[in-house]
């Protein structure tokens, strides 16, 4: 089996991706076997996000010494799971990021296992050119209908021409969806509006419910595979 790999980045900060990511990742994960890896440096943890703090299971401080051919087999039975979707974090208890060689044979034996990765990425690696767009095979960049937003985009727009890369554009905002798409060059690949109870459900159980997000995630799932 060979993975599709999405990576998804924020535009800026605020602007929902792990969310998003979390949210697309359940819905392929309906699908087929899916991992949801969070690849964000100075994070505190995707499985705060999604309620999963206190669950069993492998991080990536775990795996500082998986070099090599990883068994992809054996990192997914030791990692928690969101539903039916398995998730690797970093841990707000041991802060530090993976060294990049064990993110890429980590991710290549879990890519043998998998249908589908879907990668929450750093912003700032993605501009810095030291990120695994390369790897994806889409990109969705998550944005804001705003200034700030264009502005994080076209610093990251150089690095984003190898895989097929669009916009995921979220909310409300003085600028229009057309006017973002023609100001950074890149395709809209779905729209999500304002979902207030969005930030309560995650709060209260680490569940996206079934609102305007889930809906526009399942749309993206299903355009993936």
């Amino acid at each position: 089996m060979t993975a599709v790999v999405l990576g998804v980045v924020a535009a800026r900060g605020g602007a929902g991706a792990s969310t998003l990511a979390a949210a697309v990742a359940r819905e392929l994960s309906r699908r087929t076997a899916t991992v949801l890896v969070e690849l964000d440096r100075g994070s505190g943890g995707i499985d705060v996000l999604l309620g999963l703090e206190g669950t069993d299971g492998m991080r990536w401080p775990d795996l500082r010494d998986a070099r090599g051919d990883v068994p992809g087999a054996d990192v997914l039975a030791l990692l928690p799971r969101w539903g039916s979707c398995a998730v690797l974090s970093a841990d707000r208890l041991r802060p530090g990021a993976p060294e990049p060689a064990v993110v890429v044979d980590v991710l290549h034996g879990l890519c043998a296992e998998v249908g589908a990765v879907v990668l929450d990425l750093e912003r700032a690696a993605v501009v810095a050119g030291e990120s695994l767009v390369s790897a994806c095979d889409v990109v969705l960049v998550v944005a804001r209908r705003d200034l700030r937003s264009v502005a994080g985009i076209l610093a990251m727009r150089p690095f984003l021409d190898g895989p097929r890369a669009g916009l995921a554009v979220r909310g409300a905002g003085p600028l229009g969806v057309s006017e973002m798409a023609a100001a950074v060059d890149l395709p809209v690949l779905a729209t999500v509006r304002n979902d207030r109870r969005l930030a309560a459900a995650l709060e209260r159980d680490g569940d996206l419910g079934r609102g305007r997000t889930s809906r526009a995630a399942a749309r993206l799932a299903g355009s993936l595979l």
